[in-house]
């Protein structure tokens, strides 16, 4: 699929934004650093002007036009703009997906696309895969990784272009990497290690990515792109990054009854904070968006909005 503009979706010069009302829904495209051009939507908080902005990350094989995600969106907006969008390889965006490895770039690009909107504050939460890129970005954009102009962990933009949008990160790379940051993070249904495959559905999730059939399947199915290459370097796994995240507010969300990764997953992210995080277990709850509930929505907007330097 090529990344150029399609369907509905434009692209929008940041610099003219002061030109768009600040209570308008916006459908745009954003370009990542490297290069890569995402569908997003921009959802002003239905209670009026909002510092905040929450942006949401959503989970495999979800875009920002998935029934899931607008209503989790919708409820979110009653208490912060908005900002959703397709990670690479999904929906109409551009690319192919790295099942959670440069889809960081994706989320930092939705982050400073916020911050340029206006919004004094940035807060994100992602679901499932996307719990584990928000816990990543949190880390390799976080106050932890200093004001050095090169990103931490080189290892992770080896191949591709670093929080500056050049090889290696550059002389601007601490300020990039200040506009992309979060100011509190919420991770829902998040993994805590790569490659499990100790359940049923995550044994399925394996077949669809690296089996060419299984990627067939994905495009053809789910509309989704998968790479065909496996990860060289092996990306910071989420319970590497979450000691990194801190002094950033953090949220762990996950459900007693999730079919894909069971508790010890949750459980070892919050030990991995040193205390840091916050845990919540879900009595009954199932996996990422599509077992959010209102109610349970409503708590985490609350909990973004009122994180220290709210």
């Amino acid at each position: 699929m090529r990344s150029g503009t399609e369907g509905l979706f434009h692209s929008v010069d940041v610099s003219s934004l002061t030109c768009v009302p600040p209570d308008e829904t916006l459908r745009m495209s954003l370009r990542t650093p490297d290069g890569v051009l995402l569908e997003a939507r921009y959802d002003p908080c239905s209670a009026g002007p909002a510092d905040t902005a929450i942006v949401v990350a959503h989970g495999f094989t979800g875009s920002v036009d998935r029934p899931a995600l607008r209503r989790a969106a919708a409820v979110l907006a009653r208490h912060a703009a908005v900002v959703t969008f397709s990670f690479r390889g999904h929906g109409r965006s551009g690319g192919r997906s790295t099942v959670g490895d440069r889809e960081v770039l994706d989320l930092a690009a939705a982050v400073a696309w916020a911050r340029r909107r206006g919004h004094a504050r940035v807060v994100t939460v992602g679901f499932s895969m996307g719990g584990s890129v928000v816990l990543r970005h949190a880390a390799l954009y976080g106050e932890a990784a200093g004001d050095s102009p090169e990103p931490a962990g080189p290892s992770e933009w080896r191949g591709t272009a670093g929080p500056s949008g050049r090889e290696g990160g550059g002389r601007d790379g601490g300020a990039q990497r200040a506009q992309g940051r979060t100011d509190a993070v919420a991770a829902v249904s998040a993994p805590a290690r790569w490659y499990y495959r100790g359940t049923a559905p995550m044994r399925r999730v394996h077949w669809l990515i690296t089996r060419p059939a299984g990627r067939l399947v994905g495009r053809y199915g789910l509309r989704t792109r998968i790479h065909d290459r496996d990860w060289d370097p092996v990306p910071l796994s989420p319970v590497e990054a979450v000691p990194l995240i801190a002094p950033t507010p953090l949220l762990i969300v996950h459900g007693d009854r999730d079919p894909y990764f069971p508790v010890d997953h949750p459980r070892s992210l919050a030990a991995a904070s040193g205390g840091h995080a916050e845990l919540w277990l879900e009595p009954g709850m199932g996996h990422a968006e599509n077992a959010a509930g209102e109610e349970l929505l409503t708590r985490i907007a609350r909990w973004l909005t009122a994180a220290p330097g709210a």
